[in-house]
């Protein structure tokens, strides 16, 4: 088994790490409490080919493996984990499309998504079902010149800012089955937004409802089959559980480094803390702790390359396991920084709040181990 990156990918991780640190990093903060990315970020992301990270080649993509992708996210979210999140989430949108919309439907709008000048949205979590997510309500009526849409998505991220909408919805009543997937562009008559929530972490990423009032689109704009819409949601998702995982594993490295060099100047009992044995135990867990979480993580996302049987329960175990390593080695970190560590202006305090949402999103780590458990009542 060889488990050292190819000089391709170290090459990939390089350049998105030198990236983030140069165009992410030093803004962060600032970003944060304005509460928005600036626009102008996503083209320079798009000229590293990042716009269309696993979109296919011959569409104009950079065609990456998944393993290739957690790179990626694993060094952006060194520089701040709620950009590269909200960047992993236009990703899983553009495959989507290029994975299933019609061809004039993509001839149209991929050229823009892939360059960024069209940031996407991923819409399925509504007030009323988020690990249910099957018992969406959002209706999609077809009219004579397309479909029309009423219903209310939560939680998303870039409501009011993104520039088109991915959304699942319902055409029947037809539980998982009655779901279908549509293209909403930004400007659409019926399509609103509510007020920016105000929340924990993230807090650069505008998220607000998606609301749609008899908002009408033309019948190009269904991507794929009508009722094949919660597939295609889910085959998103075993994705986007890796990417998340790789941005809890990325801004935990950042925390951990940043710790080190701390314990190595603050001086206490005449000498500096790195050298009192208990604390050197602390560290060695938490160097433990993430290895072992970078390798699982790297072992599903192999796993979902290569097609596995098994691919998405490994996405989940990793998922589950990669965050909740991420969340507890960053609030390790913020201890051992002590009060400085409840400050600004050490950063270890953002991480810990941006880091908590990643057990909620992308499937609960609950659902994560309802998912693992089924797989393995199912093959006793």
């Amino acid at each position: 088994m060889d488990f050292a990156l190819s000089e391709e990918q170290t090459a990939i991780f390089d350049m998105a790490y030198g990236f983030g640190q140069d165009h992410i990093a030093p803004f962060a903060r600032q970003w944060e409490k304005d509460e928005t990315i600036p626009k102008d970020l996503w083209p320079k992301i798009a000229e590293l080919g990042f716009g269309g990270l696993y979109v296919s080649e011959d569409a104009g993509g950079s065609g990456l493996t998944r393993l290739d992708a957690t790179l990626v996210f694993e060094a952006l979210s060194m520089a701040c984990p709620s950009v590269a999140a909200f960047l992993s989430i236009h990703n899983m949108c553009a495959k989507m499309l290029d994975s299933f919309a019609s061809d004039a439907l993509k001839s149209r709008i991929m050229p823009d998504i892939l360059s960024m000048n069209t940031v996407l949205s991923y819409c399925l979590t509504e007030p009323g079902s988020g690990s249910d997510a099957a018992a969406l309500k959002t209706k999609c009526e077809r009219t004579n010149e397309g479909y029309s849409l009423n219903g209310t998505k939560a939680f998303i991220s870039g409501g009011g800012y993104s520039d088109a909408y991915v959304a699942m919805v319902r055409t029947s009543d037809d539980g998982a089955a009655g779901v279908s997937t549509v293209y909403v562009e930004d400007g659409t008559e019926g399509l609103s937004f509510g007020g920016l929530e105000d929340k924990m972490g993230w807090r650069s990423q505008p998220t607000s409802q998606v609301q749609f009032d008899n908002c009408n689109i033309p019948a190009g704009n269904l991507v794929g089959e009508e009722g094949k819409g919660f597939k295609y949601a889910m085959m998103g998702l075993d994705g986007g559980r890796l990417n998340i995982a790789a941005c809890s594993l990325g801004a935990a490295q950042t925390a951990l480094t940043a710790t080190l060099n701390y314990m190595g100047d603050r001086k206490a009992f005449g000498k500096p803390i790195d050298q009192f044995q208990g604390l050197q135990f602390r560290l060695a867990e938490m160097e433990i702790e993430l290895q072992a979480a970078r390798v699982f993580l790297r072992q599903a996302a192999w796993k979902l390359d290569t097609g596995a049987p098994d691919a998405t329960k490994f996405c989940a175990m990793a998922k589950k396991f990669v965050t909740e390593a991420g969340s507890k080695v960053v609030d390790q970190c913020l201890q051992l920084h002590g009060g400085y560590g409840y400050l600004a202006d050490y950063g270890i305090e953002k991480l810990v709040r941006d880091l908590r949402v990643h057990q909620i999103l992308e499937g609960t780590n609950e659902i994560m181990r309802v998912i693992v458990a089924r797989d393995m009542l199912k093959n006793r």
